[in-house]
């Protein structure tokens, strides 16, 4: 496992210029959790994963939404999250959330920002119930003689959101049930038109239902029967199939459960919101436009950031950080408005007339004096940047899909699909171009502006069919939009000529290889956690919710089986060694190719704690290097990330805090 200070470290270089990430940071996420509290749902039968203790349905279920709020105290603390029951005779008080919803759901948990209070009052009433069997029968009465309708379901939860949830969030609905027919008979069209009704108000208020069906042997779900009928056909490719008569008869979209494991990694998975990068219009030829968004398959997952407080005695209060423009000559603050840009190229001008004269001559463009800098504003910035382009995807050609090399592959593609609310008629065009690409095997060339304050850019457009695998995962229909190096990026990797091993050597090499290849013939990256950030959350839980942290009961899945990899193909490790010292290329020592001599290490030495307070008392900490700096906090146990302001301004806290003694 990496250590801390090198899992943590971060480059400041790789910020993009004037990069505004408040749209990612205010974005909060919403989670209700809709679950059935059927008898089928209290039914109990044995825990596969202790003994002497029995489980169910329902059980399974708020287990699992505890295990999601454990993590979201951790790595979404501004997110909030509810528990809402249907098909039970319990019903919200009067004057309580949940009072005025539909009869047959009850609120159990309102839509809150989640706490750890909140979360051990869930994890009170599993206990409670593992001790009971009859506990959760008896808290959550369910319903014996009907069922709720499922529109009435959705139209609760449509309240429940509108009551509890932000405007600006993310808002999903995790609907959990073992019912795949909750009204069969002769009203079941009925039902359905009116579930399929209040599904699309759902989805018209920013609303997404992700649905987890569980599933057994005794009582196996088959989403056909009703819940294909009912929930919207999300897959691109299943448009042909939905005509004015009805939707699709697939769910592409949908899950089944089988075990306690499964729900809640299916619940991990889809935890995280899938939020667009950018929605831009991508213009296919002139006056023919449709709607994309643009999501990001891989997003480093980091420690959550350092919060300063400040020690008012009686109690701790947060301290709210922001940055400040300071002009030395005056010592005064300057406003945001009237900065400037500029490069680090000829001097400023010190004679006014020059000045004037400067201002006299503009004509189109900024005119100066010789030898002085020139200045932008953000806006001149800005444009410089775009080109003078407005953000979207315009269509240049194709080319055949060989001519993408792999090296080609520079930075992280973005997966993109069809917006239907920006352009009516995009996801039959972009179905259209889909297929018709991964048809002809071609690949479409565009240039690309994603936001307004970055850049244009080439990139290449590769179509992907959709995929579905023998455990059921499913790769989505779109196009990889990836970006192309331009001429500056591009450099001459140095081929080396190295000896070739002779074909015995190769032949004993191949069989314990072939012994330790990974199942699948592929690495999963989903089975592997970072463990460095896994340990560091379970410290926190450990912290938030007043559990003891053992730290040898930590699991690091990344950590090679040496025991089973030596079982496998020790033997045969050792017939390899004895044949690689026989061979004579092994044995072979390349002579060293002249170059350049190794550069002396003329680090200095770090500067002692004597100067750093000598600098401190003149007020001239801002002379040191970043490095100094960062070494000194680190003697010290404090934090070492962020810019030299807040590395100044946290070595003068530590001077303050322990004066010389």
């Amino acid at each position: 496992m990496a250590p801390y200070d090198d899992w943590n470290k971060t480059e400041d270089d790789e910020e993009e210029e004037m990069q505004d990430a408040s749209l990612f940071e205010g974005k909060h996420d919403v989670i209700l959790f809709c679950i059935d509290c059927s008898p089928s749902m209290l039914q109990m039968r044995e825990d596969e994963r202790y003994e002497d203790t029995k489980t169910c349905n329902l059980m399974i279920s708020l287990e699992a939404s505890m295990q999601i709020m454990k993590r979201k105290v951790l790595v979404g603390p501004n997110d909030a999250v509810g528990i809402m029951l249907f098909n039970t005779t319990r019903r919200n008080e009067s004057g309580q959330a949940g009072a005025d919803i539909k009869k047959g759901t009850f609120v159990y948990q309102p839509i809150a920002t989640i706490d750890a209070p909140k979360v051990m009052e869930l994890v009170q009433l599993l206990d409670e119930a593992r001790e009971s069997p009859d506990m959760l029968k008896e808290t959550f009465p369910p319903m014996t003689d009907a069922r709720v309708p499922i529109g009435d379901v959705f139209t609760s939860c449509n309240w429940v959101m509108r009551d509890g949830a932000p405007k600006t969030a993310t808002k999903r609905i995790f609907f959990i049930t073992d019912e795949d027919n909750p009204h069969p008979g002769a009203s079941g069209t009925r039902l359905i038109t009116s579930a399929r009704t209040t599904l699309i108000d759902l989805m018209q208020a920013g609303v997404t239902v992700e649905p987890f069906f569980i599933s057994t042997d005794e009582k196996p779900f088959d989403p056909t029967k009703f819940y294909a009928s009912v929930l919207l056909p999300t897959n691109i490719t299943d448009l042909d199939d939905v005509t004015d008569d009805g939707p699709a008869p697939i769910l592409p979209e949908s899950i089944s459960i089988t075990r306690m494991e499964e729900l809640l990694a299916q619940m991990r998975f889809h935890e995280v919101p899938k939020r667009a990068l950018f929605s831009v219009p991508f213009t296919l030829a002139p006056g023919f436009t449709i709607g994309i968004k643009g999501y990001g398959l891989i997003t480093e997952q980091k420690k959550g950031t350092y919060r300063y407080f400040a020690d008012r005695g009686d109690k701790v209060e947060p301290v709210v950080s922001r940055t400040a423009y300071v002009d030395e000559d005056r010592d005064a603050e300057v406003d945001k408005t009237e900065i400037l840009y500029g490069m680090d190229l000829g001097a400023p001008s010190g004679d006014a007339e020059d000045e004037e004269e400067a201002k006299e001559l503009e004509v189109g463009t900024r005119t100066v004096a010789l030898g002085s800098k020139v200045f932008y504003t953000a806006e001149d910035v800005r444009n410089f940047r775009t080109l003078g382009l407005e953000p979207g995807l315009k269509l240049l050609g194709f080319k055949d899909r060989s001519e993408l090399a792999f090296e080609d592959n520079v930075k992280h593609s973005i997966f993109i699909y069809p917006d239907e609310m920006s352009f009516s008629g995009s996801k039959r065009t972009f179905t259209a171009l889909l297929r018709t690409m991964i048809k002809k095997k071609k690949i479409a060339i565009v240039l690309a502006l994603t936001r307004r304050n970055a850049s244009p850019i080439f990139c290449a457009m590769l179509p992907q069919a959709e995929k579905v695998d023998e455990s059921g995962w499913r790769e989505p229909p779109g196009f990889h939009l990836i970006p192309l190096p331009f001429a500056d990026d591009i450099r001459a990797a140095p081929v080396l000529k190295g000896f070739r091993a002779s074909d015995e050597l190769k032949e004993a090499a191949a069989k314990w290889i072939n012994k330790l290849k990974v199942k699948n013939g592929s690495y999963p990256p989903d089975s592997y956690p970072n463990p460095a950030l896994a340990y560091h959350n379970a410290q926190l839980e450990a912290s938030a919710f007043r559990e003891d942290f053992d730290p040898e009961a930590f699991e690091d899945l990344t950590l090679p089986k040496h025991d089973m990899m030596h079982k496998r193909a020790g033997q045969l490790m050792h017939e390899w060694k004895e044949v690689l010292l026989e061979d004579e290329t092994a044995n072979v020592i390349a002579a060293p190719t002249a170059g350049r001599k190794r550069k002396a290490d003329t680090e200095e030495a770090a500067i002692d704690e004597d100067e750093i307070r000598r600098l401190h008392d003149k007020g001239q900490l801002h002379k040191l290097r970043v490095e100094d700096l960062k070494h000194f906090l680190k003697s010290k146990s404090e934090p070492v990330s962020g810019k030299k302001g807040e590395l100044i301004q946290r070595v003068e806290d530590w001077l303050d805090a322990h004066p010389r003694v």
